[in-house]
């Protein structure tokens, strides 16, 4: 599984989250970015070119030194200064309140603990910092749940850790955020897979 997770994994994640479908879904998710800001799982960063001005550095965290490589290959000659941290999401290495906004595109559904990562995200994040994300997870009709459920079991264990029956809005209003917009909706493919939200969150 090593190997797997090592060698063949990082490439596939890169090509699967490249796709032409998924742009509009991070230019909306990183367009109102700005400050100092903290992407977790920034994956092989394909949402570096797409900052907007405001944007004077990024944190990038991701626990795949391979997909990290490829991510400051991606940073070379933009704006923004960029660092590049190997670690997880549930225990940031950062200080508190040390970001104006945080950025997840489809981590969510892959992280371990997403309690434990929303409490490191309300705790650096500042005051009036904004929490902005794209995530797919639970979809609404109970005949598609049905196979979310069936199917995230064997899925995590090829697409690493990726859970398609985690309910985004839910996580991130019972763990300490306000939500101050919120866009559902399916994309195309599969229903179990492509059911997106879209939103912007504020602490209390």
């Amino acid at each position: 599984m090593r190997f797997y997770e090592k060698h063949i994994l990082p490439g596939l994640t890169h090509l699967t989250m490249g796709q032409e479908q998924l742009l509009p879904y991070r230019r909306r998710a990183v367009s109102g970015a700005k400050g100092r800001v903290l992407e977790i799982g920034i994956g092989s960063g394909l949402n570096l070119a797409l900052y907007p001005d405001a944007v004077d550095q990024i944190v990038g965290v991701d626990p795949s030194p391979e997909l990290l490589h490829r991510a400051a290959q991606a940073s070379q000659g933009l704006t923004p200064t960029t660092e590049m941290i190997e670690g997880v999401a549930e225990a940031l290495p950062l200080e508190n309140r040390s970001v104006d906004c945080v950025v997840a595109t489809w981590t969510l559904c892959s992280v371990s603990e997403p309690e434990k990562v929303l409490a490191e995200i309300r705790r650096v994040l500042k005051p009036d910092g904004a929490f902005r994300f794209v995530e797919h997870g639970t979809a609404p009709e109970p005949g598609v749940q049905r196979w979310q459920r069936w199917l995230t079991p064997a899925w995590k264990h090829c697409a690493g850790n990726c859970h398609l029956d985690r309910q985004t809005d839910t996580l991130v209003e019972q763990n300490g955020f306000r939500m101050e917009r919120l866009d559902t909706g399916y994309a195309k493919g599969p229903k179990p897979f492509v059911f997106m939200y879209e939103g912007q969150a504020r602490l209390y």
